[in-house]
């Protein structure tokens, strides 16, 4: 249902289902999927597809172009899965040549004055919360929870099951399942909570903390850490996950306070 005094470039394509408040602008080139709601004062630009019943708020902008000086106008897209939630002045930029989209799957929660630039890639049941900035190229996994006011280096991944204390400055990146806080920002132990409540058992949270207290509490570096855990622990999904988020780290992980 779309109001009159709502613009919608005839070439957009979208679902007779969709709600569109007044004042919402959507360019050229946007697809929007069926049960969507888009509030009032919304910008969506061109080269953006945004799925099934996703709630974006008023003053969200989405798909500008990348405020970045190597991005030469090349056709590039935002993407946005379901059942996404996008709160007040969220910004959602295009991505560049690099990755030629930004990404933002299923489930994510993106609170009010967040900033999602070029080239990011987000996963599903995600939390991001007030006025967190993600610089271009940042990847967050799965289930990651990001505390207000926290601003994201460039280039940086952050694991699944994860959570940063509000306010932090990442410039590391930060492995899966693991809590990190303080300034500057280290390694403050297991996400426990967040595990249980998500179904993990008390064996596989177990195994999990023995990884990482090799990893920080051992002595040995990070390298050698992750070979004593090869040689140690037994393959399971979460070692084998924490394993080859080591082995593709190029930033290097983030210190811990034993260190």
């Amino acid at each position: 249902m779309k109001q009159p005094l709502a613009y919608i470039h005839p070439d957009a394509r979208i679902a007779s289902n969709v709600i569109i408040d007044p004042f919402v602008s959507i360019d050229r080139n946007v697809e929007i999927g069926e049960g969507t709601w888009i509030g009032s004062n919304v910008t969506i630009m061109e080269g953006v597809r945004i799925g099934k019943n996703c709630k974006i708020f008023p003053g969200a902008v989405i798909g500008a172009v990348p405020q970045d000086l190597k991005f030469k106008g090349e056709d590039t897209l935002v993407i946005i899965g379901d059942n996404n939630t996008i709160r007040e002045c969220a910004t959602i930029h295009r991505g560049t040549a690099s990755r030629g989209k930004t990404v933002i799957g299923n489930n994510n929660l993106i609170m009010a004055y967040c900033h999602v630039a070029h080239d990011c890639v987000l996963g599903n049941n995600i939390i991001m919360s007030n006025s967190t900035q993600l610089a271009g190229e940042v990847v967050v996994s799965d289930y990651a929870v990001i505390g207000g006011g926290t601003l994201v280096h460039q280039f940086t991944h952050i694991g699944m099951h994860s959570m940063i204390q509000g306010g932090s400055r990442v410039n590391k990146d930060i492995p899966p399942y693991v809590m990190v806080g303080r300034e500057p920002i280290q390694y403050s132990g297991v996400n426990s909570i967040g595990l249980r409540r998500r179904g993990f058992s008390n064996e596989q949270i177990r195994a999990i903390q023995d990884a990482y207290r090799t990893i920080y509490q051992s002595g040995l570096n990070v390298s050698m850490a992750a070979q004593k855990i090869t040689n140690d622990m037994p393959s399971s999904q979460e070692r084998d996950e924490i394993l080859l988020f080591i082995k593709d780290s190029p930033r290097g992980i983030v210190k811990g306070y034993f260190e």
